[in-house]
């Protein structure tokens, strides 16, 4: 999706979970002959599955395509590569007014994940995002920025310099915001509450990785997500047994601003170069957003501070592959796990 590309920073790398024996029995499992229901579908540019628990197809399947629809809402309101978008609309005029609720609330929470990281999540980071794509893109020297480039840069990189006042949102000229760390843990989120709002109580949403799920399987065991191993694809790492939570990785062993310069796509808003503190860092959380953005957050932030700042949020945990390929757990992630 516009919030995949290389010129995108605050992401989870998608490969990172893959979802394991989601749905190996979908025939009747309980006295009221409830099956799961499940449709995937292309948006945001990744794939997104939405699966629910149901004793009607008819009614499943209807469901699910509002669940869809509340996504591809998100995707139009949040895409800075959309000229008409009201976020394109920010970066371009350095303001809009009377903006979308949900655009305001994913911004204003946006601040939350910068000041609990200590400006390791930053939204405003899309500036940098540029002049390191622009190094790289046909006809650009292929050679990271200068250390003036970059300084320079970085004068535009400043989250409290975004101003909302009610539905009004404003920020210094040329200033440039992404909401790709945020924006798909949101709308896995959005699809969720559609799902709830139309009566449904188990079920998930995987956006490219991004999950959320709720509720238990129709024969009440839990749902049940792999961590994918960096050094082997298709192979677990470890699983985890989910319910009523989120979960989301983000990591550089998969996507690069170019093959050649083999530099991490995730760039430190603080110093405006790319982070190579760890293979990967996964987040559970209470919702897909939190999770997704304190990904971004403790990948950035490293080992010991990325550590730190989880143990001090409630309903965190955290599992951390370090560069030397040592696992790191948070002192409550072993919960979730599958004994």
């Amino acid at each position: 999706m516009r919030y995949k590309t290389v010129a995108i920073v605050l992401i989870a790398i998608f490969t990172g979970l893959l979802m394991i024996n989601y749905v190996l029995d979908t025939g009747p499992q309980t006295l009221e002959e409830q099956e799961i229901y499940s449709q995937t579908r292309s948006l945001m540019d990744t794939t997104v599955t939405i699966s629910v628990v149901n004793s009607n197809e008819t009614s499943a399947i209807e469901i699910i395509d509002r669940a869809f629809e509340k996504i591809s809402y998100v995707d139009e309101l949040m895409n800075n590569y959309d000229n008409s978008s009201e976020i394109s609309i920010l970066n371009s005029e350095g303001e809009v007014t009377n903006a979308d609720p949900e655009l305001v609330s994913v911004i204003s929470r946006s601040t939350y994940y910068s000041e609990k990281s200590n400006g390791a999540f930053d939204i405003s980071i899309q500036p940098i995002l540029d002049l390191w794509a622009s190094k790289y893109a046909p006809g650009g020297t292929n050679q990271p920025p200068t250390s003036d480039e970059i300084n320079e840069t970085l004068k535009l990189v400043n989250y409290s310099a975004i101003m909302i006042d009610g539905n009004n949102i404003s920020m210094k000229k040329g200033m440039k915001i992404t909401l790709g760390g945020v924006a798909k843990g949101y709308a896995v989120d959005a699809a969720i509450e559609s799902l709830r709002s139309d009566g449904i109580t188990s079920g998930f949403v995987n956006a490219g990785g991004d999950g959320r799920y709720i509720g238990t399987k129709p024969d009440g065991t839990q749902w049940r997500v792999g961590l994918q191993n960096p050094d082997k694809n298709g192979d677990a790492l470890t699983i985890m047994d989910i319910q009523d939570v989120a979960v989301a990785t983000s990591g550089n062993y998969e996507r690069y601003f170019s093959d050649e310069a083999k530099v991490s796509h995730i760039a430190d808003p603080r110093t405006g170069y790319p982070s190579s503190n760890l293979i990967s860092s996964t987040v559970i959380a209470k919702t897909a957003m939190d999770a997704d953005a304190l990904a971004t957050s403790v990948f950035i932030l490293g080992q010991e501070d990325g550590l730190a700042m989880i143990e001090e949020l409630e309903d965190v945990e955290c599992l951390i592959i370090t560069n030397d390929k040592e696992i790191i757990k948070s002192s409550g992630f072993s919960s979730y796990e599958n004994s």
